[in-house]
């Protein structure tokens, strides 16, 4: 005879003891992933690999562009312009140099362009030479030389010229181009004129461009350097045949005679010739006729 019995309970694991176990395996994981993350973590950020940037401003763009790629570097590439450096010269570096950063990245450079971009001219007529100087160097161009006229208009630009030639206000050029300014020198502004001779040619363009004078250069035959020949003559002289200072207004013009050697006699006869015209002038028999007692 079988009795029926009950179908004995199944037996559960405890609701703590999964928990703790599921908490221990999410510890383990955690570490072994500190670990794995930790050990790995020199190869990705290439610890140990770091270089110093070189000093590249004021080098040649090809020479510049060879020691980066020496180095581990990549370089990218930008342009300016500015007609005081040469072309493809490095101007600027980013990162600066002796920066210490990781092989391989990028380094920036600028340059000078080798084709000047072309500029509009400014309109410089009627500023002053303070304000058409600070003109120019903004749009890039160099002051040239500037030399005085007379006019009512004293101390304003009365002519801008390029390569000899005036130039009108709007006129493509070159960057870099080097413009002339004739300046207004005044109806009035009279001066002594200064002695040049025994000057080299530019003491003696600096001197008369400083007193607002032109002047007309005559170079004698056989001169091998212009720099350095020597102005043995001037018309007008710096003393008249009277033994008096000679006078001349601002922006008339003196002519100036060039040897490259010229000896020290003839300079001082040329420098003296005055005192020559002033004694071997004969008196005036008419007028000493004229003032004679009776």
């Amino acid at each position: 005879m079988s009795t029926n019995r009950p179908p004995e309970p199944m037996h559960r694991e405890p609701v703590t003891h999964k928990f703790w176990f599921h908490l221990l395996l999410v510890l383990l994981l955690s570490v072994l992933c500190y670990i794995i993350f930790f050990s790995s973590l020199s190869r990705i950020t290439r610890h140990g690999d770091d270089a110093r940037v070189p000093a590249l401003t004021g080098k040649d763009l090809k020479d510049a562009m060879n020691i980066l790629r020496d180095q581990g570097f990549d370089v990218l590439v930008d342009s300016t312009f500015f007609p005081e450096q040469k072309a493809l010269v490095v101007l600027n570096q980013i990162p600066d140099s002796g920066d210490v950063v990781k092989q391989g990245r990028i380094i920036f450079l600028t340059v000078n362009k080798s084709v000047p971009p072309q500029t509009p001219m400014p309109n410089l007529l009627n500023l002053s030479f303070r304000s058409a100087a600070l003109i120019l160097k903004s749009n890039r161009l160099i002051l040239g030389d500037t030399s005085y006229r007379p006019d009512i208009a004293e101390g304003a630009i009365l002519e801008q010229r390029y390569q000899g030639q005036s130039i009108r206000p709007g006129q493509m050029i070159p960057q870099g181009s080097v413009i002339d300014l004739i300046i207004g020198g005044g109806l009035s502004n009279e001066l002594q004129v200064p002695d040049v001779i025994g000057l080299s040619f530019p003491e003696a363009m600096a001197m008369l461009n400083g007193s607002g004078l032109q002047f007309t250069a005559l170079f004698d035959a056989g001169i091998t350097d212009t720099m350095s020949a020597k102005v043995y003559k001037q018309t007008p002289n710096a003393i008249s045949d009277l033994g008096t200072p000679s006078i001349i207004r601002q922006g008339d013009f003196v002519d100036i005679y060039m040897s490259q050697n010229p000896s020290d006699s003839l300079m001082d006869a040329n420098r003296n010739e005055w005192k020559q015209n002033l004694y071997n002038n004969p008196p005036n028999t008419h007028d000493s006729a004229a003032h004679a007692p009776n």
